[in-house]
Formats: C-alpha cells, structure tokens, sequence
C-alpha cells in the first residue's frame, strides 16, 4: 500500500475532494492545536484507509529515555492499520526514539488508551470510546500492553469513609476551607488549577507540563457541562492546595435517561504532609453534594491502577471498565 506523507493541513481542497475516506478525516484545526510532529495517511489509490499522527518533540520519558508517541489513529481494517503503524513506528525510529507509546495524542492531557474491557455501563460524558477491534490493531503491529486503567462506579452516595471525621478536623485547625466554584470566577480559577496540577501531577505515569492557555481551552470546552457545586476547590488562606472537578454525565440525558450520575473527571492535592487525606475529603464531599443534589451515582473516571484513588474508589464502588495503553520496542523488527 503507498504511503502519502501529509503533514497538518497540507492537503488542498481539490486532494480533498479527490480522495475517498473509508476512515474519518481528522479536523485540521485538531491537528493545529495538539500539533504532532508529523501527520500519515495510508492511501490505496485514492482511497485513505487509515491515519494516524506521531510526536518525537518534547515527549514524556519512559525509562529514563523520551518516548515517541503514536495517536489521532483510524484505520478501516487490520492490515491497514498495521502497515500504517510500522510505518509510524519506522519514523520514529528515524528520529531516535527506541519506544513508540499509543494511542496517545502527544501526552496525557489529551485523548490516549483503548477500551479493552467494556462492562456492563454504556459510554458516559468525556470518555474516549473507540471501535473494539483497535486493540487488536496495536496487537498486530508488535504493540504490548503497557499500563492499565479503569473506571468505577459508586452506585450508593449515602457510603461514609469514617476517616473523613478526624481528616476534616485536622484540616479546619490547618486553614483549609472547601467550597464551591464561583462561575464568573471559572477562567480565574481555571489558572489557579492549572498551576496546582503540574505541581500535583508531577510524578505521574508519563507527566508532561501543559501549557496554561491549552489547559485552559480544555476545560473552557466543558464549561456548558459545569454545575457549580461539583467543582469544588480548597483553600488556605490565598493558596489552592487542592481541587475536585466533577460535572453531570449528559450522556444519559442523550440516550433519552435521566441524568442521576456525576463523573469525578479528576482530583489534585498540593503535596505535602499537612494535606494528606484531602483527595479522600474532597471525593466524599463530592458525593455528598452530589447526593443533596438528587443525584444517586458516581464515576470515577479513567484512574491508573497504581493510583492511591484506585483504592480510595474501591471502599465505594466496584470497575466497571478497562483501559490499556501500549508500548513497542523499536528493537523490535515490524511485524
């Protein structure tokens, strides 16, 4: 199969017309903002039958050593996508990365992992969902199971951590206070979480900083979902020393359901000893208010099996779904 290089926006509006897509065209302004080094379509004649993007600049490390990064991945079939998946892999090569991480686009703050065990929930608000077979994609190009995730779900609020009692005392005499987020105050605040995650996220599986206007364009894109309550932000004094953004999964409102769920997208703590416990005060509380306001479950979303939050969720709930990222040895010869 030929490859055809394009790289971001390069095609003219007569290639565009001209191809035929049997996977879908990536938005140029996606490519634009999330900006990978190189952009690949694998084209049979005029027919593109796949696409994927790779990232060799100012990647996360593995190892000790930067990763290169595969991501922005379709493909109509198997064969399609493994031979684009080589080829990308070939690519990275070139450039000196001896690993190749997928799908990931650039790094964690954007879209990554595959669905490799779906459940019994349908998919809820801001989960990345994929065709089933994509797994099989990475299998087939040499690609190994590299971390694990999962999502799940707290089917009763009214469960109480009994620690929680002394926690909050302890962080009353501390100065900390929780409350709710203001909405005119949303972009301020957004700032204020933005420079609170990269000290938070700092030893985090494959942590690379964001820049604060992309991080803040992230969450801007959310801002119709926000409900007040659920984001709540913790306080001592002048400093924000930790967060919890939560916000109604509307994708039952979608299906037609009623919307009697909350996802817990994500939580940060500033560290240090003074502030243990306050990620677990933060998630009960949320489900508190969460409760008060008629909802009556919770997701806890897309945490990596190593994360302490994984326990904390297992004293609420029970998984429901499975993700895998992978990784392949450039070592290795192409599949």
């Amino acid at each position: 199969m030929p490859i055809t290089v394009v790289e971001n926006d390069a095609l003219t509006p007569a290639e565009r017309a001209r191809l035929t897509w049997q996977v879908e065209l990536l938005p140029n302004a996606q490519l634009a903002a999330e900006y990978p080094d190189a952009h690949r379509l694998l084209l049979d004649d005029d027919t593109v039958r796949a696409r994927c993007s790779a990232w060799w600049d100012d990647t996360a490390a593995l190892d000790g050593q930067p990763i290169g990064a595969v991501g922005h991945y379709a493909a109509c079939d198997a064969d399609a996508g493994r031979a684009l998946l080589n080829h990308a892999c070939d690519l990275l090569a070139s450039y000196g990365r001896s690993v190749v991480v997928g799908p990931m686009d650039g790094n964690t703050w954007r879209r990554y992992r595959y669905i490799t065990e779906r459940g019994d929930e349908p998919p809820f608000l801001l989960e990345p969902d994929n065709p089933p077979d994509y797994p099989a994609h990475f299998d087939a190009a040499g690609f190994e199971p590299l971390a694990q995730y999962v999502s799940t779900l707290v089917e009763n609020l009214s469960i109480a951590d009994p620690r929680m009692g002394r926690v909050e005392q302890r962080l009353d005499r501390l100065g900390v206070r929780i409350s709710a987020l203001d909405p005119a105050e949303f972009e301020r605040q957004l700032r204020r979480i933005h420079a609170l995650s990269l000290v938070a996220f700092a030893n985090n599986f494959l942590y690379t900083p964001i820049a604060e206007d992309e991080f803040v364009a992230q969450y801007l894109a959310v801002q119709q979902h926000v409900e007040r309550q659920l984001v709540l932000l913790a306080e001592r004094g002048e400093d924000l020393v930790g967060f919890m953004f939560a916000v109604p999964d509307l994708a039952q409102a979608a299906r037609g359901e009623t919307v009697d769920t909350v996802i817990l997208k994500t939580v940060a703590v500033q560290p240090g000893r003074d502030y243990a416990g306050l990620g677990n005060l933060l998630v009960a509380r949320c489900h508190n208010v969460a409760q008060s306001l008629g909802y009556r479950r919770a997701i806890h979303a897309l945490m990596h099996e190593s994360n302490d939050s994984l326990n904390l969720s297992a004293r609420y709930g029970r998984v429901f779904r499975r993700y895998t990222l992978y990784a392949r040895s450039l070592s290795n010869t192409s599949p």
